[in-house]
């Protein structure tokens, strides 16, 4: 078991932030960051996520024109913003990364609803395991949906199957800027043992 340090780094001292200490960002720790996350399970294997790293200046000022007023800030005082995208043909890596059943493409292909829902979900697991790699790591994140879908892919993903899910931003938070923790629910109120 992790030791309470640890559980406090990914999980109950760790915030969402809004501003930024101005400390770079390493291209060596985004891959580490990649290295990580990409260990965390998804349905067959099937790894749809797809990640642009968001760092020039010429980058930032295309993800800004896609955001929402309200995320622009944090967005632009960040070393860098994930954009966390789904690849819709994720299943034509199968053959590579499920290689013990060679039947997995068909499961997919042709199939939009079953390609849509796979695609969403394991790529929403996979940016979880991002914002826990990125916390493992040392860095702090801010994750957010707040943005024009269209503009982003037709700005970051344009002639390819890869649709934005949602960004983060990381980088060192600076804790001045945190609004106050926001409460959770209690085990009684979000779960049940049957």
């Amino acid at each position: 078991m992790l030791n309470d340090t640890a559980l406090q780094t990914l999980f109950t001292e760790a915030r969402t932030h809004n501003g930024w200490r101005d400390k770079p960002v390493t291209d060596e720790q985004l891959k580490q960051l990649y290295d990580l996350l990409k260990w965390g399970p998804t349905s067959a294997n099937c790894s749809p996520v797809r990640i642009v790293f968001v760092k020039s200046p010429e980058a930032k000022e295309k993800l800004l024109a896609c955001m929402n007023a309200g995320n622009i800030e944090k967005t632009k005082s960040a070393p860098v913003t994930a954009i966390i995208g789904m690849d819709m043909e994720f299943y034509e890596k199968l053959p590579q990364l499920f290689p013990h059943n060679p039947d997995a493409r068909s499961w997919f292909a042709g199939n939009q609803p079953n390609i849509e829902t796979t695609a969403m979900r394991n790529s929403s697991l996979q940016g979880g395991y991002f914002i826990m790699a990125a916390r493992a790591l040392g860095l702090d994140c801010a994750p957010m949906s707040g943005f024009n879908a269209d503009k982003m892919n037709e700005a970051f993903f344009k002639g390819t199957p890869v649709k934005a899910n949602f960004v983060c931003s990381i980088g060192y938070g600076d804790t001045s800027k945190l609004h106050p923790r926001g409460p959770r629910l209690a085990f009684e109120d979000a779960c049940r043992i049957e």
